[in-house]
């Protein structure tokens, strides 16, 4: 089976298996993981920023951060089509008692001008806006990117205005591989960073949350109380050392297949759009009156998975475990449907 419905899906490499057997490992709650420390670390210095923080999924290391920026009855600004939004069940309601304002941007991409025109009047029966968030690169928005300039014009509107600019960085690498941008500099940019580990990257579990020193022993508590205080957490994160020092590379390799992909779908007769490719996500559309799940259905039968992302939308995702070998088959199976 070849599976397309996530960057999720992959499993550990041999090599990156090793290196989780051979982990040196405390207990994390008290600080004394040296793997975790490691990892920490190493992606702050990345990234510019001051500490880090490795939680369980890239959903935590969002929400720690909007209950780290935010009060009760403050609000977020995000793009309508955001994982924050989207995937996260509610949780910037639950976790933190606070408003979302949406705004529809191209491809998942929120401009400056949009954010400085969400900004709201100082009146008792509105929510305070006290944070941003941009997804980088987009899921919905077919796995587009921000440029660094487009991110630095927003980051000016949110210090004019006093608020704070969170990155939710699910593929932020597949982002920086395309535009060959260093990380240093988002550090930066944003006054925080989420990096998940087990998309693209390959590793099983997890996510840095980066920021200030103090914002991150905030955070610790904040994780703590969320469940998220792992002991012998060295395993998984040495998993995500692995990904970090062996994996980024490679993903303009997943970025190629899925451009072949789109351009199969581009001659489909059943296909009415595809989502201009830029990274390792392929959206399209699918002719009216077939549907996604019979679509899904019969890519399934052909050895094929792949997600509905609407009534006749079908998303696949490329990634470690996809060989060129695979989209080859997949091709064959998309020009054989009929």
């Amino acid at each position: 089976m070849i599976n397309l419905i996530s960057d999720t899906v992959t499993k550990p490499t041999g090599s990156m298996l090793r290196a989780m057997f051979e982990a040196e490992v405390g207990d994390d709650v008290f600080g004394e993981d040296p793997t975790v420390n490691t990892l920490q670390e190493q992606l702050a210095a990345m990234f510019g920023m001051e500490a880090g923080l490795f939680c369980p999924s890239g959903t935590m290391t969002n929400q720690i951060a909007i209950k780290c920026h935010t009060n009760p009855l403050d609000e977020i600004i995000c793009e309508g089509g955001s994982h924050v939004y989207q995937y996260e069940t509610g949780g910037y309601a639950f976790n933190s008692g606070v408003a979302v304002r949406l705004i529809e941007g191209e491809y998942g991409r929120l401009t400056a001008r949009q954010v400085a025109e969400a900004a709201r009047p100082l009146h008792d029966w509105l929510p305070n806006t006290r944070l941003v968030v941009i997804e980088n690169t987009t899921n919905r928005g077919g796995g587009s990117y921000y440029t660094m300039e487009e991110m630095e014009r927003i980051a000016e509107v949110c210090r004019e205005q006093g608020w704070a600019f969170h990155l939710d960085g699910a593929r932020i690498f597949h982002a920086l591989v395309e535009t060959g941008d260093s990380p240093g500099r988002l550090g930066q940019i944003f006054d925080s960073i989420s990096v998940c580990l087990s998309k693209g990257l390959g590793a099983p579990v997890g996510s840095v949350l980066l920021g200030s020193r103090t914002m991150i022993d905030q955070a610790r508590r904040y994780r703590k109380v969320m469940g998220g205080g792992m002991r012998q957490a060295g395993y998984l994160a040495a998993a995500g050392l692995y990904a970090i020092n062996h994996h980024v590379d490679r993903l303009k390799e997943d970025h190629r297949r899925a451009r072949k992909l789109a351009a199969a779908l581009e001659a489909c007769p059943y296909v009415s759009a595809v989502k201009p490719v830029h990274t390792n996500i392929v959206i399209f559309d699918l002719q009216a009156p077939r549907t996604a799940s019979d679509f899904i259905d019969r890519l399934e039968t052909a050895g094929v998975k792949a997600s509905a992302f609407g009534p006749f939308t079908v998303r696949f995702v490329t990634h470690l475990d996809v060989t060129d070998a695979m989209i080859d088959r997949v091709v064959e199976v998309l020009e054989g449907l009929k």
